[in-house]
């Protein structure tokens, strides 16, 4: 078996909607009929439109220190050859089957992120995936997704997540409307040492962001509960985004291309607060009641 030897740019595996060209051995799907027997089902002669045929299989890519756990897109064009599609069986099939056959191409407890694209994946498929990675001497630390389901199930389990634009064309077309802003992504979890969320969007968060987990979001960031961990919000230069939670006591905060730390003296009480860059080009934090006091009248410079 060739192994792919292509490195990815050290950006985000997907993130502008392409994937790199390589020069993997690509497999076509695997069925099981009612026996138990294993059969390899012909690829289709034309992908779907904006598609590679080897887009369309399970694929490891190996990037320094990690593998990239490739899986093909959920395609739901009628017009598109179901043969193209894979089910979730057969998903977790060809990954066996990947694998096995390519055991002895890594070392032992390296780790993995898993480019699930628009692929809805519930905790238990994500658990399955990461069992078979374990059989195999893998570990399953990141999950890459275009699909909020399949974000908070990955946040839920404890993996760190990126939420993507959906890649339905994997072409650079596809490049200018990534940067739209998504919907709020909602997790009800603790973000535990480790965790790392980010979204091209608001986050909320219904828990705690414990010291060493972070979460970086193109728009706000709401913790309710406390933030002890490494917020960023308008990642992608919004200096208006806010970052707000019951507790504040953050590592760092970031708004935009500002920075700031938690006071070295930690208050007697704690209140609600909002973190947001103030008129003279610094990150201020305010109480909540006195911040929305403050937008009631369109004039953060009052605050104190």
């Amino acid at each position: 078996m060739t192994s792919d030897t292509s490195v990815p740019s050290s950006a985000s595996p997907i993130s502008d909607g392409v994937l790199p060209s390589d020069g993997a051995l690509d497999i076509a799907p695997i069925s099981v009929d009612s026996e138990g027997s294993a059969s390899i089902a012909v690829a289709p002669d034309k992908p779907a439109e904006g598609l590679q045929e080897r887009d369309l299989q399970v694929r490891l890519r190996s990037e320094g220190g990690k593998l990239l756990l490739l899986l093909p897109p959920e395609i739901e064009s009628e017009e598109t050859n179901p043969a193209s599609s894979l089910t979730w069986s057969e998903v977790l099939q060809q990954l066996k089957q990947r694998l096995n056959a390519g055991e002895r191409l890594w070392q032992a407890d390296t780790s993995v992120h898993l480019i699930a694209r628009d692929r809805l994946l519930d905790g238990r498929q994500l658990q399955a995936i990461a069992d078979a990675l374990t059989e195999a001497h893998l570990r399953l630390t990141r999950v890459y997704t275009s699909r909020r389901q399949t974000a908070v199930a990955a946040a839920t389990t404890g993996y760190s997540v990126e939420q993507q634009s959906s890649i339905a064309q994997l072409n650079p077309a596809g490049a200018e409307s990534a940067q739209a802003m998504e919907e709020p992504l909602y997790l009800q979890t603790t973000l535990r040492s480790g965790g790392d969320v980010r979204h091209n969007g608001t986050v909320i968060i219904l828990g705690d962001l414990n010291p060493g987990s972070s979460v970086v979001a193109n728009g706000d960031i709401l913790v309710w509960g406390r933030l002890r961990g490494t917020a960023h919000a308008g990642a992608k230069g919004n200096a208006q985004c806010l970052i707000m939670a019951l507790q504040m006591e953050p590592t760092q905060i970031r708004i935009a291309d500002f920075v700031a730390r938690a006071p070295e003296n930690p208050p007697a009480q704690y209140y609600p607060e909002v973190a947001y860059v103030a008129p003279q080009g610094t990150i201020r934090i305010s109480r909540a009641l006195e911040f929305s006091r403050a937008q009631a009248v369109g004039d953060r410079g009052t605050l104190k």
